[in-house]
């Protein structure tokens, strides 16, 4: 119907032939095919080219139509290819949405306000294919699917840390097996993070979240093995105090997850783009720790 509606216009097959980039015949034997499909004959032709029937000038108006849509369709994705638009369903940790990614979305929103957010804070494993997300963004170890792409955006060291309203109560631990004698907070949703508590350690507190082990550990609760993404700035202002200085744990990344794709989505590309670029070669709490080093020279 495009087709025949660009040789009423031209005129001839030729010249929309030209216009489409085929072969007169090529297009002749098209338009054969749509009047047998029909039944009526929607051209004469004549020997300077091709004219419209009674009918064929009917059927034009509604193919103009049909033609005018294809090309606004065609614009469309052609706008969206550099226009991301629509909404960007995320899931991410809870620590690390509310402490890293939620101060970064304002700036996000500014530079793509065609772009609404639906963000998911949570610490269960979530799988990208049933849940409905669009990207994750977790720990490593996390990644459980083999149909997604995972992209590192920072390492993940995770520390010993207790207040100094706890160490002003107990003497501060100096080896592992120390810990025993300490309040070990745990988290209760994921046992294998827990591996740095010696057996018979006290138990006193466990959480489903590391935020709220983090506020437990602010609160004086006890000792935590908590990520540098969420106590460097506590470090540095001395709101918290590291603790066995020699211990820490740097097998786990934390990674954007997105389903694999051949062609993803601006809003997604965008986001993948923006999150990469917002961690940099080196993330913004390390900077942090590194100013420290830089002040205590």
């Amino acid at each position: 119907m495009v087709l025949f509606a660009k040789v009423a216009e031209a005129g001839s097959f030729s010249a929309a032939a030209r216009a489409v980039d085929q072969t007169p015949s090529a297009i002749s034997r098209q338009i054969k095919q749509l009047e047998d499909l029909l039944s009526v004959r929607l051209l004469t032709r004549t020997g300077r080219g091709v004219s419209l029937t009674e009918d064929g000038t009917q059927f034009y108006q509604k193919c103009r139509a049909v033609s005018d849509e294809v090309d606004e369709a065609r614009a469309l994705l052609s706008e969206m290819s550099d226009h991301p638009t629509g909404r960007l369903r995320v899931v991410c940790t809870v620590a690390f949405g509310k402490s890293q990614l939620i101060p970064l979305l304002p700036t996000f929103a500014e530079r793509f306000p065609d772009v609404d957010m639906s963000l998911t804070l949570t610490d269960k494993i979530m799988n990208l294919s049933f849940d409905g997300a669009d990207l994750a963004i977790r720990f490593s170890e996390q990644v459980l699917e083999q149909s997604v792409i995972s992209r590192k955006l920072a390492d993940n060291q995770r520390i010993l840390v207790a207040s100094p309203k706890y160490l002003a109560k107990r003497k501060a631990p100096l080896v592992m097996d120390d810990l025993v004698h300490h309040c070990c907070l745990r988290l209760s949703t994921v046992l294998s993070w827990n591996e740095w508590i010696p057996k018979g350690a006290h138990r006193e507190f466990e959480a489903n979240s590391a935020d709220a082990v983090y506020h437990a550990t602010l609160a004086g609760m006890g000792i935590a093995r908590l990520s540098t993404f969420l106590v460097n700035h506590d470090l540095a202002s001395g709101r918290l105090i590291r603790v066995i200085p020699e211990y820490e744990q740097r097998e786990s990344k934390i990674v954007l997850s997105y389903a694999e794709r051949q062609n993803l989505p601006p809003k997604i590309r965008t986001f993948i783009d923006f999150m990469v670029d917002a961690m940099g070669p080196v993330p913004p709490w390390e900077l942090v720790r590194a100013g420290q080093s830089r002040l205590a020279g």
